[in-house]
């Protein structure tokens, strides 16, 4: 997310704030759960956006590492067919 999207995105975090009030004060308890996946969300954002580098490099990702089973087929090259073998 954009660094300078963070004022912006305080707005809908305040705004999300004030609507689950003011669905919890009317007992609109669907409107509730839903308002608060979105502010959740909205918090998630938040805080990878104070964790995010702020020097303008790309932030790393971690990809954790691969798994390999012994489920995938044999692939013998040039055959084009899985299991064949010359």
């Amino acid at each position: 997310m954009d660094p300078r999207q963070r004022p912006r995105l305080l707005e809908i975090i305040q705004n999300l704030r004030e609507r689950i009030r003011e669905a919890r004060a009317n007992g609109w308890l669907g409107e509730v759960e839903g308002l608060q996946v979105s502010f959740d969300a909205a918090m998630a954002k938040l805080n990878s956006l104070k964790r995010a580098p702020t020097d303008g490099r790309p932030q790393l990702v971690d990809l954790g590492m691969p798994v390999f089973t012994d489920h995938a087929p044999l692939l013998q090259p040039g055959s084009g067919e899985p299991g064949y073998r010359p």
